[in-house]
């Protein structure tokens, strides 16, 4: 079966395309499933102070859904949409963050870390927060939001759970044992929490130039039993889909076998096809 469960759309600001286009799309490449899945809006800071094109304004949620429902029905029988969301989690916005998952009918909701405070650390115009940090210092408080994620029960698939690495900002080789320690932490909370994760194949378009997370990462996550989704994060029709082919050869290699769909919140699997 041929999946992809991390797209997004002109609404979010920073993407381009409608929704519609990425379906024509999907079953132009011969998706069995496309998960449609913009962001959250923004709930911690202003949209009118920060940085603009970040997410869909609250307005446009409602109109989200209704979108990705009604095309839903419309494409029935030439693909199988799954309506999700891409929710941030921000600490002491739990409530918030709760209210909006619980207030649609996703299939599935993604829960990824872009945030620390007010630093979206996956935005090229704030990179130069960087400067004059402790790469590992900013290493542990993201690995530590991601398993305060996982761990509240809100997610049905953890996002790229390595991000923090997308501009190629790495602790030192010294360091090495630690990030390694820091890594298994939050996949252990990922496990403990029953949830999935997905691998996010644009990391190999990104700096890093490494999918996301790391097969590293991925060994232990098949260790400890965490199903795998897969998730092209396309921010374009034309990019739906990139770099999944070599997604799944990695996983296939791994040891995985299936992949992990969702519909109405509830998770099943499919066979893993290379």
């Amino acid at each position: 079966m041929r999946i992809d469960y991390h797209t997004h759309h002109a609404r979010c600001g920073h993407a381009s395309g409608s929704l519609e286009q990425y379906v024509q799309q999907g079953i132009r490449l011969g998706l069995d499933q496309l998960g449609l899945s913009d962001h959250m809006p923004l709930l911690h800071v202003n949209p009118a102070d920060y940085y603009p094109e970040m997410a869909m304004s609250m307005e446009e949620l409602p109109c989200y859904v209704e979108e990705c429902l009604e095309l839903k029905e419309r494409y029935r029988g030439q693909i199988d949409i799954r309506v999700g969301l891409e929710g941030d989690y921000i600490e002491g916005w739990e409530r918030q963050i709760e209210d909006i998952v619980v207030s649609y009918p996703w299939d599935y909701v993604i829960g990824s870390v872009h945030f620390l405070g007010e630093w979206d650390v996956t935005d090229f115009r704030q990179v130069h927060h960087w400067e004059g940090k402790d790469v590992l210092s900013v290493y542990r408080t993201y690995y530590d939001a991601v398993a305060k994620a996982a761990a509240t029960g809100f997610y049905d698939i953890m996002g790229h759970l390595d991000v923090i690495k997308r501009f190629g900002h790495k602790p030192a080789p010294e360091q090495e044992e630690e990030l390694r320690a820091l890594e298994k932490g939050a996949l252990a909370a990922v496990a403990r929490s029953s949830r999935a994760m997905e691998l996010n194949a644009s990391g190999l378009s990104k700096p890093c130039a490494e999918m996301f997370p790391s097969r590293r990462m991925l060994e232990e996550a098949h260790r400890l039993g965490i199903p795998v989704t897969v998730g092209s994060d396309a921010h374009q029709p034309e990019k739906l889909s990139e770099h999944l082919d070599q997604a799944r050869e990695l996983l296939y290699k791994v040891g995985y076998r299936e992949l992990a769909v969702f519909e109405k919140r509830e998770r099943s699997s499919v066979k893993l096809t290379i």
